[in-house]
């Protein structure tokens, strides 16, 4: 059971990685391109809208939520575009990964969260 959960597992990151490399091709619609990178933003950073600490409740977005608005928005996009997208995620899936990719996305939520104690700051001091 722990190896099927696994495999479901990267194949949600894989298809998460899909939508991303569907976001950025020509014949995918500005509406589903937005989609796209929220959603696939959302998967692949290491922050939770609901975190995992809280029982039960940690794990709905993980479960549900997110194979399905996977699945809504993959079902906006040209299905050869999918297709394409989805070979190349499993080509670059074999590949090695870097720590770019992770120190850009670390440093983007501490931005976001220096900015926002910033604000709470000012107005706590107003």
């Amino acid at each position: 059971m722990l190896n099927r959960l696994e495999a479901w597992a990267r194949s949600l990151r894989r298809e998460a990685h899909a939508l991303y490399i569907a976001a950025r091709h020509p014949r995918t619609p500005w509406y589903a391109k937005v989609l796209a990178v929220a959603i696939a933003a959302y998967a692949l950073s290491p922050i939770d809208l609901i975190p995992d600490f809280i029982p039960v409740l940690g794990l709905v977005d993980e479960l549900l939520l997110l194979p399905a608005a996977i699945a809504g928005v993959l079902s906006l996009v040209p299905v050869d575009v999918i297709e394409e997208s989805r070979a190349r995620a499993a080509a670059e899936s074999e590949r090695p990964r870097g720590w770019a990719g992770a120190a850009i996305v670390v440093a983007v939520w501490a931005a976001i969260v220096g900015g926002a104690a910033w604000v709470a700051y000012g107005w706590y001091r107003s």
